[in-house]
């Protein structure tokens, strides 16, 4: 059951976030209704799309998809962000972005460099994994499970930030969300040991498998098919989080206070620097010198617990493997 469970949920996740491609959302900002952004737009227009010489695009650009409109929207709102400044008015979003300097044609430059670097993580734990937890340890087909969902999530995070379509907005926000409730999913397994089963926990695992399935097609098909709420997409992640979270930080209490070993306070610290780390995400500020911005720091805080957890995870099963091998004696 699980070698079919590690095969096909990620086929099922990336089928799922094709098919948001097919749909979008619109977002306003008060930078967007502002008459100066709206005027500098038409003229910019007027003046290098559609006269009989429009402006070339630089081809790195062209290749981010960047059309004429979309370069004149760019250069107005940073137009519009120097005089606002200058004027000793705040700085203002534009359709629900800061206006961020691009480099290379990406659109948040550090948030594509700190996705990167939480996939690296991942896949760098993913050979950890496979290189020091034997192929027959029942558990680590949950974990590798675990560096795929975080790879893919990390994967469609720099596209996001590299280009932000609605179509990439969405598999963004799809994608950590299945990451998220994945890691909801192999906690208990984690916790509490799942051998490979006996038929009593053979059908527990089915069962719990099937509502973490459904609860997520749940999930998706109210952003779809009723409403793509922000507000309630972040509430289902903080919560799914949250939860996880405090049954591996007691997990983890319980482990030191039985067997007084600094490794096993791991998945505490890991969860403590998240939620330091989650924090900056309530800060939101206009981003440093057009580029770093609190959402960039939260994606490079979420770097070194990725590197902690996996690291935990690896002491964890030897030491487990360890410890059945002497009861065998």
């Amino acid at each position: 059951m699980l070698a079919r469970l590690h095969t096909r949920i990620p086929r099922l996740i990336a089928a799922v976030l094709v098919l948001c491609l097919l749909l979008s959302t619109a977002q306003a900002s008060t930078g967007d209704r502002l008459p100066e952004f709206r005027e500098c737009v038409k003229i910019c227009e007027r003046e290098n799309c559609y006269s009989q010489k429009p402006t070339p695009i630089p081809l790195h650009r062209r290749l981010l998809l960047w059309t004429c409109p979309q370069e004149c929207d760019h250069t107005c709102q940073h137009i519009v962000t120097a005089k606002r400044v200058s004027r000793g008015e705040r700085v203002t979003q534009f359709h629900g972005k800061w206006p961020f300097v691009r480099v290379l044609g990406m659109q948040e430059p550090f948030s594509v460099l700190f996705s990167v670097g939480n996939f690296l993580a991942h896949q760098n734990g993913l050979a950890k994994l496979r290189a020091q937890i034997p192929a027959s340890y029942h558990l680590r087909p949950y974990y590798e499970l675990f560096a795929y969902f975080g790879m893919a999530a990390w994967v469609f995070s720099t596209i996001f930030h590299i280009r932000d379509f609605a179509a990439t907005e969405q598999m963004d926000y799809l994608a950590a969300g299945a990451d998220v409730l994945y890691g909801m999913y192999y906690t208990p397994m984690l916790v509490f040991r799942v051998e490979r089963p006996s038929a009593r926990r053979q059908s527990l695992v089915r069962l719990w498998t099937i509502f973490c399935c459904t609860l997520y097609a749940c999930h998706v098909l109210y952003l779809k098919m009723w409403s793509w709420d922000y507000t309630y997409n972040m509430t289902a992640n903080v919560v799914v989080g949250l939860t996880q979270n405090t049954i591996l930080t007691y997990w983890s209490w319980k482990q030191y206070r039985e067997i007084r070993q600094l490794w096993t306070i791991l998945p505490g610290l890991s969860v403590a620097w998240l939620m330091m780390a989650m924090s900056l995400e309530l800060l939101d500020f206009p981003p440093l010198w057009g580029a770093i911005d609190a959402h960039s720091l939260w994606h490079l805080g979420t770097i070194f617990p990725a590197v902690v957890w996996y690291r935990f995870l690896v002491k964890d099963a030897q030491e487990d493997i360890a410890s059945r091998s002497k009861l065998k004696f």
